[in-house]
């Protein structure tokens, strides 16, 4: 059947008053016709449509055609997502949150969720109570015993903390108030690009919405998008991949309470659809899990955290590609991208595939294919909705923080593939005065190939696709305009996280008291040599200097001398006149800051020492080299 993309490009740039019918969900097809006796269009352009021209969703519905007649949708018919039931969503929220055990009590993370609780702020708790609250009535609407606590209960404060937290609590809350005021009214031309990671973002939108607004730039047309910018912040910046582990796990839980509080605050409501369960390929290249192709290419080169064949694709289109115009956009032919795809599957791995005969537009249609074929979306299927949503908050700065916490909440292969797609598409963007991509052509091509998951478009109407269409070219173009942005871990985040271990470690202290009253003699000895050390710690840091390691390298530890203006870069400046004969580049090696309220942290160059260790008073001083 014929895609009539025509009339719906013609609707685009006339604005006539049509009518939408007859839509096939196999082929996307829609049959146009006029409104008769009807002044009113079906369809009233969204607010984000402003900045993105006609023309420009002219070639998102080509694009929208080129996939259907690929074939590749077709197979998508029988999947079907599904909104979790009331109460289940609230299930599922709570148990992501790691805050199962307050509707299970035999969960095991009973005493972490009570530290996790003790960091939130005001509009984090009431985003865990409201949730803890609707699980509570929908319970009561099945007849169900439920174990469910009193919302009143779960931030129940003791007695003996009680006017302590209050206190602290008004403090926090004129604290934030003071300094979104300062960044809002009347700090300057710069006022309203400023980023603050320092404050709650849903606090920040709280005072917003109580009246302290600051009047936000416009939707800008073309790439003319406004110059956000994050504060200066001496202590550095915390970028994914900074981390360990098992502090991002932390970052993860705090992260999904914050963007749920966030949405709250705005009046948003944003239903998570259930994971999709399918039949997956357990090999090859397309239509394969990114976890299964990471495993794959994981085991030819460790440490691989993006997909071979896409880092391939991506390598072919710089190397002879940038400057072609209408790259991305010019699709390959079909029956030659099939033959291709074809041939990397059984030449790729073993490294027989004849790169060089490969012509630019076929790659970049492979690109976009293997971006399709993913049996679960890029965005996931349980934050698609999420993604959606951004678009609604009410200031562009809200919405730059909402895909901030997004990117953040995605699981690790998503994210880092997500980021390799964002930097290439910014280098396409580089070249646009020859290939013709600019930020909006480069989004409206994409962003069919992005957000076209399996299953979703069967589940749209005729008038919702049209606002899909704006919607999802503005969310790619602010994904790729400020990704620097937004793989930026907040520092309000961060600090939660330091104090969640600092709890962690008084409760670990508290629980290794009768272990040492049984070895009390073994651990005087211990305690007067760890105050020894410590004392020597204090007296060295008082004395002006911090003491660095290098395990890795032949140098055991090296002494600084702390001033007011060292930073991280001057230690590994330091550290390279020293050790000279080192293969190591200097991009290379990191400082990082380890102990003390922080599992393990890299530091970018530009972090004050100073600052780090009125932080984290007792963190220690590693040099390590980094893999890139």
């Amino acid at each position: 059947m014929e895609y009539k993309s025509f009339q719906v490009m013609i609707w685009c740039i006339s604005h006539l008053s049509l009518s939408l019918c007859s839509h096939s969900r196999r082929t996307g097809q829609y049959n146009v016709q006029r409104c008769k006796g009807s002044g009113k269009a079906p369809y009233q352009r969204c607010s984000s449509q402003d900045s993105l021209d006609e023309q420009a969703m002219v070639d998102y519905f080509k694009e929208v055609e080129i996939i259907q007649r690929s074939g590749d949708a077709e197979t998508q018919e029988d999947l079907q997502l599904k909104v979790a039931d009331e109460g289940e969503q609230e299930e599922a929220w709570l148990m992501e949150a790691g805050l199962a055990t307050l509707f299970d009590e035999s969960a095991s993370d009973g005493e972490d969720s009570i530290v996790l609780l003790s960091t939130l702020t005001r509009t984090q708790a009431a985003a865990v109570e409201r949730r803890v609250e609707t699980l509570k009535q929908t319970l009561r609407k099945r007849n169900k015993p439920y174990s469910v606590p009193d919302v009143r209960e779960i931030f129940k404060p003791s007695p003996a903390s009680q006017s302590k937290d209050e206190a602290g609590s008004t403090e926090r809350s004129a604290s934030s108030k003071q300094e979104v005021e300062g960044l809002g009214n009347g700090a300057g031309p710069d006022a309203e690009t400023d980023i603050n990671l320092e404050v709650s973002f849903s606090e920040q939108a709280l005072i917003y919405k109580e009246g302290l607004k600051v009047t936000q730039p416009q939707n800008e047309a073309d790439d003319r998008l406004p110059d956000f910018r994050v504060s200066q912040d001496k202590t550095g910046q915390t970028r994914v991949g900074d981390l360990s582990a098992e502090d991002m796990k932390k970052v993860r839980r705090l992260v999904l309470i914050e963007m749920s509080a966030l949405f709250d605050t705005c009046g948003i409501e944003v239903k998570a659809h259930k994971a999709l369960k399918v039949k997956v390929r357990e090999s090859g290249l397309f239509g394969v899990s990114l976890s299964t192709l990471l495993e794959q290419d994981q085991r030819r080169i460790l440490g691989t955290k993006v997909p071979l064949i896409l880092q391939h694709l991506i390598s072919h289109i710089e190397e002879q590609g940038l400057d072609t115009e209408g790259v991305l956009r010019i699709p390959g032919a079909a029956t030659r991208v099939k033959a291709v795809c074809h041939e990397l599957e059984h030449k790729f791995y073993e490294g027989m595939f004849p790169w060089e005969s490969l012509k630019q537009h076929d790659t970049a249609s492979l690109l976009k294919l293997f971006i399709r074929e993913l049996p679960y979306p890029l965005l996931t299927v349980e934050y698609f909705n999420a993604f959606i949503s951004v678009l609604k908050l009410p200031t562009k700065k809200q919405q730059l923080q909402a895909l901030n916490l997004l990117v953040l909440l995605l699981p690790e292969p998503n994210r880092d593939t997500l980021k390799a797609l964002m930097e290439f598409f910014q280098r396409v963007t580089d070249h646009k005065d020859r290939n013709k991509m600019t930020l909006n052509n480069v989004a409206v091509v994409m962003a069919p190939n992005i957000f076209m998951c399996k299953g979703f478009r069967s589940k749209i109407s005729e008038q919702q696709e049209f606002a899909m269409a704006t919607g999802t070219a503005n969310i790619v173009r602010l994904l790729v305009r400020y990704q620097n942005l937004l793989w930026t871990i907040p520092k309000f985040v961060l600090n939660q996280v330091r104090k969640h271990n600092m709890e962690n470690q008084r409760k670990m202290n508290r629980d290794r008291v009768v272990k040492k009253l049984l070895k009390k003699m073994a651990y005087d000895r211990e305690r007067a040599s760890d105050k020894q050390e410590k004392n020597t710690e204090v007296r060295g840091a008082e004395g002006g200097f911090i003491r660095v390691q290098a395990p890795q390298f032949s140098m055991v530890s090296m002494a600084i001398q702390l001033t007011e203006d060292l930073k991280a870069s001057d230690v590994l400046t330091r550290f390279l006149s020293q050790e000279r004969s080192l293969s190591v580049k200097r991009e290379d090696l990191c400082l990082y800051e380890m102990g003390g309220n922080i599992k393990e942290r890299c530091l970018d160059e530009e972090t004050y020492i100073k600052a780090v260790l009125e932080l984290n008073p007792s963190a220690e001083w590693v040099i390590k080299s980094v893999q890139h």
